[in-house]
C-alpha cells in the first residue's frame, strides 16, 4: 500500500476493526494498575500559540533535543544558545512532550505534510527535492504523500534512563499522546524517518506500520521512512 493509495474512508474503516478487537482483548484481561511513577508523569503539546502557558518547557525541550541529537547522537544540525532547532520548528509544529516534573523524558514533533513555509514544505518532501544534504533523495520509495490526513513526526527520542518497565511506560505514552495529537489535526496516519528498531515499538504498543523506504544510515544509527495508523489510538 502507498502512501497516495490512503483514503480516510479506508481508515476509518479499518481503525473500527482494530479498534473493536482492542476492546475485546481489553475485556479478556484483567485491568492492571499502573506504576507508582506514573502520577508523576505528565503529557503536553506545545507550539507557538501557546507555549507561553508552560514556562521553560518548550526551551528545554530545544535543550534536550540539542543533547540527544547533535551531543549524543553528532547530527549535523543547527543550534545556538544550547538548544536544537530548524526550519520546520514553526507555528503549524506541535511537540508533543512528556516529562516528569518539567524534567522531559521523550518528544516527537508532528508537523502537517500540507505545509508551506516559504521554500520549504515538510522534511520527507524536501528531502525529496534535493533540499536537505543530510537526507537522501531516494529516502521514499515514491513521491511524498501531501494530505491533510497525513502528518509528519520528526525528532522522537526517548532518554534511556530508569527500569525497562519505565521506559515502557513512557513509550507507550509518547505514542499515544502522538496519535491523540496527530488526530486532533485532522490526521489519521502518521509518517517520518524512524529508527530500525521502531516497528518493535510498533509491537508492543499496538501502533502497525508499514517501511516506505530504504534502511539508511543517519549518523550511527540506522532508519528507515515509515507510515503508521494512528486513527485506533484516538480515543486511547
Amino acid at each position: 500500500m502507498g502512501f497516495h493509495g490512503l483514503k480516510t474512508s479506508q481508515a476509518s474503516h479499518s481503525s473500527h476493526f482494530a479498534a473493536g478487537s482492542l476492546a475485546e482483548a481489553a475485556n479478556s484481561k484483567p485491568v492492571e494498575q499502573p506504576p507508582a511513577f506514573a502520577a508523576r508523569i505528565e503529557e503536553t503539546v506545545v507550539y507557538v500559540g501557546n507555549q507561553h502557558q508552560h514556562g521553560q518547557l518548550y526551551t528545554d525541550l530545544l535543550k534536550a533535543r540539542k543533547a540527544v541529537f547533535i551531543d549524543q547522537k553528532a547530527w549535523d544540525l543547527p543550534h545556538t544558545e544550547g538548544m536544537e532547532f530548524d526550519q520546520y520548528d514553526t507555528p503549524q509544529s506541535r511537540s508533543v512532550i512528556i516529562h516528569e516534573y518539567g524534567r522531559i523524558l521523550a518528544s516527537v514533533r508532528l508537523f502537517p505534510t500540507t505545509a508551506q513555509c516559504g521554500c520549504y514544505t515538510y522534511m520527507l518532501k524536501d528531502a525529496q527535492r534535493g533540499m536537505l544534504p543530510n537526507i537522501p533523495e531516494w529516502v521514499l520509495h515514491e513521491r511524498a504523500p501531501v494530505a491533510p490526513h497525513v502528518w509528519e513526526a520528526t525528532r522522537l527520542f526517548l532518554l534511556q534512563n530508569g527500569s525497562i518497565e519505565r521506559r515502557s511506560y513512557i513509550q507507550r505514552m509518547l505514542l499515544r499522546a502522538m496519535a491523540r495529537t496527530a488526530g486532533d489535526n485532522g490526521a489519521t496516519h502518521v509518517i517520518g524517518i524512524v529508527p530500525a528498531a521502531f516497528q518493535r515499538w510498533n509491537s508492543r504498543h499496538g501502533l502497525t506500520a508499514l517501511p516506505m523506504g530504504p534502511k539508511m544510515r543517519i549518523g550511527d544509527d540506522y532508519n528507515q521512512a515509515a507510515i503508521m495508523s494512528v486513527a485506533h489510538f484516538l480515543n486511547a
